[in-house]
């Protein structure tokens, strides 16, 4: 495992997310300066970056940085006009790479909204029902392409807005994103949510050390002990809280980054997989075909083709 073995996880900051937690000088509006739709606008790094849930529906627009994007069990990756809706308690993250060492002061533009009052207006106001279907969809993480211009005209206007013309802004988003079919669902499963901070801070810390090591050699056995769980145990907590066996995250990973240097590079396809933490070519390519369907030598030539 090498250098976890020396490194502890330390706690951070709960990772359920609550209202005491949600400080203006983090970039979230005062309370009392917002009705039903709160928003949210933050740099990088932040402590808002983490492994977290909440109660809340959130769109996430990001506008600058690229990295890692983690919805349930999708391990994906962001740029700049990635547009994603989260649904209640469906955990997720956004990790910059590479940031300027300055940090950026505005990454993110970020929307909150509770359920129960938006579906018991809808038993009132038939109009509003047409978002019903775009709400049960959310659970899964939705990420919606070609709308990062619209989305982000439309978050600004909410910004700048209050009372009953900031919720017709925010109802005109929605439509917008109701009728807008070009989008994926993200997560597989729907995750059970930890209750408790602890388990959150834990999962959060693992999460984040893997993120930033995956291309070095895992063990399972040296991460459970750190956080002090048998082998069988933390494998158990792991895929509850991730969706992913620790494996299967691993694999994840390194083959999201092999993808990208698929397109970005030319480099050679089995210096590829080593740079990515993969110890042979055959289990790289039987990987690689397992989530991505094709072999890395054709994903690299379809992306030619589509893009040049």
């Amino acid at each position: 495992m090498g250098s976890l073995a020396r490194q502890k996880i330390s706690p951070r900051s709960p990772e359920l997310e609550r209202d005491f937690q949600r400080d203006p000088v983090l970039g979230y509006e005062p309370a009392g300066s917002y009705g039903y739709i709160r928003c949210l606008e933050h740099g990088a790094p932040n402590p808002l970056i983490r492994w977290h849930y909440h109660e809340e529906y959130e769109l996430h627009l990001i506008v600058e940085t690229t990295g890692k994007v983690f919805v349930g069990d999708y391990i994906g990756r962001f740029e700049p006009g990635h547009l994603v809706l989260t649904g209640p308690r469906l955990p997720h993250n956004w990790i910059s790479s590479e940031l300027p060492a300055a940090g950026v002061q505005v990454r993110d533009l970020v929307l909150q909204f509770s359920d129960e009052p938006l579906r018991k207006a809808a038993e009132h106001l038939p109009e509003l029902r047409e978002a019903l279907p775009l709400l049960e969809r959310a659970k899964h993480g939705i990420e919606f392409m070609g709308l990062s211009e619209q989305a982000y005209e439309r978050i600004v206007k909410i910004r700048q807005s209050s009372g009953l013309q900031r919720f017709s802004e925010f109802v005109g988003l929605l439509s917008l994103l109701a009728r807008h079919y070009d989008y994926r669902l993200l997560s597989n499963v729907q995750l059970q949510s930890f209750d408790d901070d602890d388990s959150l801070r834990q999962i959060s810390e693992v999460v984040d050390y893997i993120t930033a090591n995956y291309a070095n050699q895992f063990a399972l056995i040296d991460i459970a002990k750190r956080v002090g769980m048998s082998e069988s145990r933390f494998s158990r907590y792991f895929r509850r809280a991730t969706g992913n066996t620790f494996t299967d995250f691993v694999n994840r990973l390194r083959v999201n980054r092999a993808c990208q240097l698929l397109m970005e590079t030319d480099q050679y396809v089995s210096t590829i997989c080593y740079s990515v933490g993969f110890n042979n070519i055959a289990n790289f390519n039987r990987r690689f075909m397992e989530l991505k369907g094709i072999t890395p030598s054709d994903y690299r030539k379809q992306g030619e083709e589509r893009y040049g």
